[in-house]
């Protein structure tokens, strides 16, 4: 008996929803897992995991404070999520080079990394309490003109210089825009030197959020203090660098686990 032309073409629709499931709802997945657990794919396809993280996702090595753990080396910033290195949330901070905010996130980390290591933890554009020496110029004639007034802008405090194209640079008021007042925003230079001993990578994130690797100029950087505090012989702890630096990156779990398995 022949079916009903509707009902035929429900049938056929049913078992072209029966096959494709099968296909590639069930034999396509095992077969890609299959193929993930090949030699020289298995690593990378379960993530790299090691016992206290992922060789490929960073993570901070910090108390409950977020204080660092002097024993253990440090992973560079994260601005993955409200605490760092959040697979859920990966993102860059998206400040541009000419944001305040950024400028105030790589004083107050230099200089918070400087205290750690005890090394110079000053650069450029920085003041010394660790906030961004900027200020903000009034001009007569707008851009143009003698200076008029002149505002530190990141200090309600003392300022970091006391004069400006020979006026007397005030205290920045909480809240106030000087920008909207019409001031140009003039960074400062400082004395600081050109290359400062805490790399850039020690006070910027990197894109993802995510890396798990710091340069070796950072790795070394906190060799002396890591050894201190293990009790280590400095070498040794150079040598551990060596053995976990990849091309340019040292990864930080890679190196933390060799430093506790002695």
């Amino acid at each position: 008996m022949r079916l009903p032309g509707w009902l035929a073409q429900h049938l056929a629709a049913l078992r072209a929803l029966l096959v494709l499931t099968v296909l590639l709802g069930l034999a396509y997945p095992l077969v890609m897992v299959a193929v993930g657990q090949l030699p020289g794919l298995r690593d990378k396809a379960d993530g790299s995991l090691v016992a206290h993280g992922s060789r490929l996702i960073g993570q901070s090595f910090t108390d409950a404070d977020g204080t660092p753990v002097p024993r253990y080396f440090q992973s560079r910033p994260s601005a993955a999520g409200d605490n760092g290195y959040d697979p859920t949330a990966t993102a860059a901070s998206n400040l541009g080079p000419e944001s305040l905010d950024l400028l105030n996130d790589v004083c107050a980390r230099s200089r918070a990394i400087g205290e750690l290591e005890g090394v110079d933890g000053s650069r450029p554009y920085c003041t010394a309490g660790g906030v961004g020496a900027v200020l903000a110029v009034f001009r007569r004639h707008g851009f143009t003109g003698p200076v008029t007034r002149v505002v530190s802008v990141n200090e309600t405090g003392t300022p970091f210089v006391a004069t400006y194209d020979g006026r007397p640079v005030e205290s920045a008021r909480a809240g106030e825009d000087y920008q909207a007042l019409g001031a140009v925003i003039t960074p400062i230079r400082g004395d600081a030197p050109a290359d400062p001993v805490v790399p850039a990578d020690a006070v910027t994130a990197s894109g993802s959020g995510l890396d798990p690797d710091i340069s070796p100029a950072y790795a070394a950087l906190q060799a002396p203090r890591v050894a201190r505090e293990r009790a280590m012989d400095v070498a040794r702890v150079r040598e551990l660098i060596e053995e976990n630096t990849h091309g340019r990156a040292v990864n930080v779990l890679e190196l933390n686990l060799a430093l506790d398995r002695g």
